[in-house]
């Protein structure tokens, strides 16, 4: 395979599928994961000049696993792994409903972490450059609120683990974190509310999903030290949010 490999998880739509773009736009061979989105998957796949796509449910313990079982054993360069995949229910801090939480704790955390951790004992890197393991986290990592409790739950474990995973990977291989603020409307927002929610940050900007993509990009040359987060919100983990923006836009709109 003449180009480097990377697979994006979650990678039909939204920031994924921006990321996927980007990628493939910029000489990547890139594999579109996705679980239920065949159509926009194979849309997506058709439209790069390199790309095929592969389901999987990450739901399943020990699914994801075995995809980068698979992929590793095919590809001759893969450089690259994003855990864009996530899901995003919504449920209250006063009391833990468990099985929401052990979906997303499955979806969110555990499946991201056990794959990064098989594709760093398996994936063959081209060149001399290494291996890029790259969690999408977010803000709420560093601004959270009582909303969406077990997601908020769920990210902050993932971004715990990628200093402690940069800290045990080999000396070229590199471990990242990108967190996003809000970008794309979420759940049942309207227009009006999502242009309301996603200037909520210092900047009072909106933030494109293209600006991660462009930020995965960086990443993937590996100039930052192992273990890093960046933030991609314009700001907002620095203004203090009681709620969600979901909520204050819908209260400000109403």
């Amino acid at each position: 395979m003449a180009r480097p490999a990377i697979l994006i998880t979650g990678a039909a739509k939204r920031i994924g599928a921006a990321i996927a773009r980007h990628f493939g736009e910029n000489g990547w061979h890139v594999i579109v994961h996705y679980n239920h989105s065949h159509e926009a998957a194979e849309t997506l796949s058709r439209s790069l000049p390199s790309a095929e796509t592969i389901r999987c449910d990450l739901s399943h313990s020990g699914a994801g696993v075995a995809m980068v079982e698979e992929l590793a054993d095919k590809l001759t360069d893969w450089r690259v792994l994003i855990n864009s995949a996530s899901i995003f229910p919504p449920d209250a801090v006063s009391e833990m409903e468990p099985e929401i939480f052990g979906d997303v704790m499955q979806v969110n955390a555990k499946a991201p972490v056990r794959m990064a951790q098989t594709f760093l004992r398996l994936a063959k890197a081209g060149g001399d450059g290494g291996r890029r393991v790259i969690q999408i986290t977010d803000q709420k990592i560093a601004n959270p609120n009582p909303d969406f409790f077990s997601y908020t739950m769920s990210k902050h474990a993932l971004s715990a683990t990628i200093p402690m995973m940069a800290m045990a990977a080999s000396e070229a291989d590199r471990i990242y974190g990108i967190a996003p603020g809000a970008i794309l409307p979420s759940h049942d927002q309207s227009d009006e509310e999502a242009e309301i929610s996603h200037r909520m940050n210092l900047l009072h900007r909106r933030t494109s999903a293209q600006e991660i993509a462009e930020a995965a990009l960086f990443l993937s040359h590996g100039r930052l030290a192992s273990g890093q987060t960046i933030f991609v919100d314009s700001g907002q983990h620095l203004v203090p949010q009681p709620r969600d923006v979901l909520y204050l836009a819908r209260e400000q709109a109403s």
